[in-house]
């Protein structure tokens, strides 16, 4: 038995000692990541900007990001970094230009429109900027369309076709599998249900996303004209006739000014900045140049007189916390009432960069931006889509600025409650019965279909939400609820159409936005200070590194596939809950 207790206790202690060594091991590494990271930059080197990765609106707060236990595989820089850096690179005496190379982007049409119009900014400094891929997605040729040089590989890729967007319908594996969708909504164009009930985009869908689609297309088209000085109506026949088909087309075009190889464009870029010709490259990556001590004119102004905080609302919108990839109504309305009692912050910018989610908690979110509405200048900034749930949380600020590419709108309610009666009897042979007090205690029962009764309820629970919804949007917008009702429906638009029909105040970016803030604020020097806190490594350890585990073994095992498992993943999750939300992502291919 002495011996028993021994290996027990030697086993204790082992572990306890493991532990500790572990958690030594671990905050040693990010003590040294998280050091002194300043970076030196030479004179004429180039800032290499090679994007293969979804961009975030802010870089994670991972001092071990490299290493790909504790960042899902992926390599990751926030848009707030790329364009501060391209800020910084155009006042840099040391950046001679900027090497677009090889970039995939995976990003949203708005997001790629800040980017691509930060580079613009940046040639206003006579500084180059040269383009190279092997493949060109129509998304990178979009943003490489503003370089001096744009260069293909001879054997490359080069897509120029047209926009497509597709969504993915599950009704029929639901009936399959025996499982009803039962639908409440409110919105003719409400079209986020339609996957679970349908097999084809209705009439009134089709119309909507053949509307928003082509404005689109027609924005992408016109940047690139500007950009290549090709006519629209040239490069609309390009694409709608499939002229591009080889690199040697996309030059005979114009679209592009060379095919090279990587050794002949790295043989240019030494001779733009003056190296000899077998001498290295001076180069900076676009990740690590945020650690330089480069400081832009903003950065030199005076004392400030006060502080712009920007509140970042990214993701899907949810009840509780949330995350770094998602939007919490607890956690977003803390940070927002944090700044509203601040006496120092004289003005708010919400970013807001999300499809929706809970109506219950975007409604608990709108009434934060009401309160700072009353006693400072709230602006809202648009990422690449603020629709439903996301627009519900914007309509009440100062002043809504978006890009003219951001999905916005989609005012509209819906909520699903399953029917799993076939599932239950008929695939598995399961059955239920029970007693209840009332006539309503089971409501919402999965095991079988709703009643008429029980369907009018949540109808006119929807309907109130519905109610609600466009109630704000008219108090938001000075508008009557009927004219939003007109515009609603659960009708998406563009940022350029929502300019013309009251939704968006103007066109612009996160930049803009700050602008607008300061002006309304009479703010001339002001410190910036971003929110909601990001969470740390130490919390991810304590509360989300088994699902960040659990994430990249999907990832690695689904691949391109990964998204679909979102979806359903969605669709489980907004089961019962009244729901202000666009269910698919809008992809333009």
């Amino acid at each position: 038995m002495k011996q028993f207790f021994k290996f027990v206790l030697a086993t204790i202690v082992g572990l306890i000692l493991t532990s500790v060594i572990i958690v030594f091991i671990i905050a040693g590494i990010i003590a040294v990541a998280s050091g002194d990271k300043t970076v030196e930059v030479d004179p004429n080197s180039v800032l290499h900007i090679s994007i293969n990765y979804n961009i975030t609106e802010r870089t994670a707060n991972n001092p071990l990001a490299g290493i790909n236990f504790f960042n899902d595989g992926d390599k990751s820089i926030g848009l707030k970094d790329i364009l501060a850096n391209i800020k910084k690179a155009k006042a840099d005496d040391n950046i001679k230009g900027i090497f677009l190379d090889e970039s995939s982007m995976s990003a949203g049409q708005a997001t790629v429109e800040e980017i691509r119009n930060a580079l613009i900014d940046f040639k206003k400094s006579g500084k180059f900027i040269i383009a190279y891929s092997e493949v060109y997605s129509q998304s990178y040729y979009y943003l490489a369309s503003v370089a001096d040089r744009i260069y293909i590989n001879p054997k490359g890729i080069f897509e120029f076709k047209g926009f497509s967007s597709q969504v993915t319908f599950f009704k029929g594996v639901m009936d399959k599998l025996g499982i009803e969708a039962q639908i409440i909504k409110v919105g003719t164009y409400k079209s986020a249900v339609e996957p679970l009930v349908l097999t084809k985009m209705s009439d009134a869908n089709r119309l909507q996303v053949t509307s928003y689609l082509g404005s689109l297309y027609d924005h992408f088209l016109t940047g690139i004209s500007n950009s290549r000085k090709i006519s629209k109506d040239s490069l609309f026949t390009y694409a709608n006739e499939m002229r591009v088909k080889e690199p040697e087309d996309a030059l005979k075009y114009k679209l592009i000014d060379g095919l090279k190889y990587k050794d002949e464009i790295l043989d240019e870029l030494r001779r733009r900045t003056g190296r000899d010709s077998k001498a290295d490259i001076k180069s900076v990556e676009i990740g690590e140049y945020t650690h330089t001590t480069t400081k832009t004119r903003e950065d030199k102004k005076g004392p400030s007189k006060g502080r712009i905080a920007i509140v970042y609302a990214s993701g899907e919108i949810l009840a509780g916390d949330g995350d770094d990839n998602s939007i919490g109504s607890e956690s977003i309305s803390k940070a927002l009432r944090k700044v509203r009692l601040d006496n120092k912050v004289k003005a708010v910018v919400l970013r807001v960069n999300s499809p929706g989610g809970s109506s219950l908690a975007s409604d608990v979110i709108w009434r934060e931006v009401m309160l700072i509405k009353q006693v400072k200048p709230i602006i809202v900034s648009m990422g690449d889509v603020a629709a439903s749930g996301g627009y519900y949380i914007s309509c009440a600020a100062d002043s809504i600025i978006a890009e003219p590419n951001t999905i916005t709108g989609s005012i509209g309610i819906f909520a699903v409650v399953p029917n799993l009666q076939k599932l239950f009897n008929d695939k598995l042979g399961l059955t239920f019965d029970g007693v209840k007090t009332g006539k309503y205690a089971d409501l919402g029962d999965v095991s079988r279909p709703l009643t008429p009764d029980e369907r009018l309820i949540l109808q006119n629970q929807v309907n109130r939400g519905y109610d609600d919804f466009t109630k704000a949007v008219a108090t938001g917008r000075h508008k009557t609820q009927a004219y939003i009702n007109t515009i609603g429906q659960g009708r998406v638009w563009t940022g350029e159409q929502a300019i013309k029909i009251g939704l968006v105040d103007r066109l612009g970016n996160i930049d803009d936005a700050i602008q607008c803030a300061a002006k309304k604020a009479n703010l001339k020097n002001y410190r910036l200070e971003t929110f909601p806190e990001q969470k740390s490594i130490f919390n991810k350890f304590g509360l989300g590194i088994n699902a960040q585990i659990k994430t990249s073994i999907l990832k690695s095992e689904l691949g391109g596939n990964f998204k679909y498992y979102e979806q359903i993943k969605g669709l489980t999750q907004m089961m019962h809950i009244p729901q202000a939300r666009m269910l698919y992502d809008v992809m333009v291919n």
